[in-house]
């Protein structure tokens, strides 16, 4: 049978797009999709779905390129679902999709040490696990020598827009040591966020050493702080979030315990500098940058 001669005005019926279509129909071929029912709206808290034996597959509400990637990439079921709701809820195009693939997005969400069930009704408390995770990957960094929080928070400052797409949709960036006044005093919070889709502050801490019980206490704080001066009619609670080089997950959980705001604490890596040993063999940008000079010269 020649699909092409049959159909010859409908485009797509090439080799690999057949063979992708009958993957596809084999697939889906069952009632676990059921794409033919009346679909509920998709929102955040549908990821709770995950805990139950039964969900849909809301395929029909992503493009053929969005599901042909989940199929041919995200071979366990529950992560194609949390792919896929996270995909509709917040927008996701293709290539963030792909870059939430590659960086395993699914097995890091939720995963931080965190008290938000014990803080936060059960819908705002599964969006808020959805929305962070552990470990963060601040791959656009690379410090050669020493560095401390300061760098940190600086250099994410500088790739903001790279530092958005890894907090993930609906992030706006309201500042760094962003200023709060308390009785008097001055304090400065790290770095503030807001989460658009949830409608409430992010306060981030972050931290060159391990975990350290003591920081709960100065986070717990801030949220208080955030909470009654900056929280307006419609948003939700501030949530906490303490970045470290790396946490004890038993301590982390004690210190967690009784603590009233909700605040999650998930590590942070940087990219990898080049050696040392490499760093004088190589030639700077003014070095490179004289030499195009030279050529460009020589060419007149």
């Amino acid at each position: 049978m020649d699909l092409k001669n049959d159909y010859s005005e409908i485009k797509g019926f090439s080799v690999r797009n057949m063979q992708c279509m009958i993957q596809f129909f084999n697939e889906y071929n069952q009632e676990l999709t059921m794409i033919k029912g009346a679909a509920a709206p998709i929102t955040q808290s549908v990821i709770a779905q995950l805990e139950k034996c039964n969900f849909t597959l809301p395929i029909k509400h992503l493009g053929w390129t969005h599901n042909l990637i989940l199929l041919q990439q995200v071979k366990d079921i529950r992560a194609r679902y949390w792919y896929m709701v996270q995909s509709i809820t917040s927008h996701w195009n293709t290539r963030y999709l792909q870059e939430a693939i590659k960086l395993d997005d699914y097995g890091k969400h939720g995963a931080l040490a965190n008290n938000f069930t014990e803080t936060l009704p059960a819908p705002e408390a599964n969006d808020v696990k959805s929305m962070l995770k552990d470990p963060y990957i601040f791959d656009m960094l690379t410090f050669t020598d020493q560095y401390n929080e300061r760098d940190v928070e600086i250099g994410l400052v500088k790739h903001v827009e790279k530092f958005l797409v890894e907090m993930g949709a609906g992030f706006a960036f309201m500042g760094r040591q962003y200023h709060i006044e308390v009785s008097g005093d001055d304090y400065y919070i790290d770095i503030l966020m807001y989460n658009a889709f949830l409608h409430r502050y992010l306060v981030i801490e972050l931290k060159d050493t391990e975990f350290m019980p003591e920081y709960i206490g100065k986070l717990n704080f801030y949220c208080s702080a955030v909470d009654d001066i900056l929280c307006r009619e419609g948003d939700n609670r501030t949530i906490g979030l303490l970045l470290c080089k790396s946490k004890d997950r038993i301590k982390a959980e004690y210190a967690l315990r009784d603590i009233q705001k909700p605040i999650g604490i998930s590590d942070y890596e940087l990219g990898q500098a080049l050696p040392r040993e490499f760093r004088g063999s190589l030639p700077t940008i003014e070095e490179i940058e004289k030499e195009l000079e030279t050529n460009a010269q020589e060419t007149e």
